[in-house]
């Protein structure tokens, strides 16, 4: 079960991830409680070893915004989060990074519509921390797609049995105040998802 751990604003956080067997570390570079700066990013993922996916989010900021914030900060991957056209993809194509397509439910799931390499379906309301009914997008979503939306150390074993994603994805899930992650919680979750 591949596992990424995402709004990562502190060293010790992103250590305790990469320590934990994340498979992925996500820095949120949009408009957010848990937003940091590209610079801050660079500095989180510096430490972060190869195998370890390092991803920027974003949500409308536009091509040349994006292609900005991921040269300054050097995340190895591009998660456009919402309904970011198919122009978009293409035109940060060649910047040679993984791109990743998050949207909800309700959106086009084949992976690879856009030309992205991972697809990640989210809540209908991104970032709430609420769960939602999981069996929505059992057997719909093809290829490489993270599952996320309301996840938990308490929950994601569930959430895994009714959607049977190939990855998961968590945020708020693993916070102990909005935008402060918990370690212990980071742990659990790693724990829970891979039984």
């Amino acid at each position: 079960m591949f596992v990424k751990i995402c709004g990562l604003r502190e060293p010790d956080h992103v250590a305790a991830a990469v320590e934990a067997g994340a498979d992925a570390v996500g820095f949120v570079l949009t408009a957010s409680p848990r937003r940091i700066t590209p610079e801050r990013a660079a500095a989180l993922a510096a430490p972060v070893p190869p195998h370890v996916l390092t991803v920027g989010v974003f949500m409308g900021e536009t091509p040349a915004q994006i292609r900005r914030a991921a040269e300054i900060s050097g995340v190895r991957a591009i998660q456009l989060h919402g309904r970011h056209p198919r122009s978009d993809f293409a035109a940060l194509d060649d910047l040679g990074r993984t791109l990743i397509r998050a949207v909800p439910a309700d959106a086009d799931l084949r992976c690879g519509a856009y030309g992205e390499e991972l697809l990640l379906v989210d809540a209908p309301k991104p970032g709430a921390g609420q769960p939602w009914d999981w069996t929505a997008v059992r057997d719909r979503p093809s290829g490489h797609w993270l599952l996320a939306g309301g996840l938990s150390p308490d929950n994601v074993a569930q959430a895994i049995s009714a959607a049977r994603p190939w990855g998961v994805d968590v945020s708020s899930g693993v916070e102990v105040s909005k935008g402060v992650k918990d370690p212990d919680r980071i742990r659990s979750f790693l724990t829970a998802a891979r039984p």
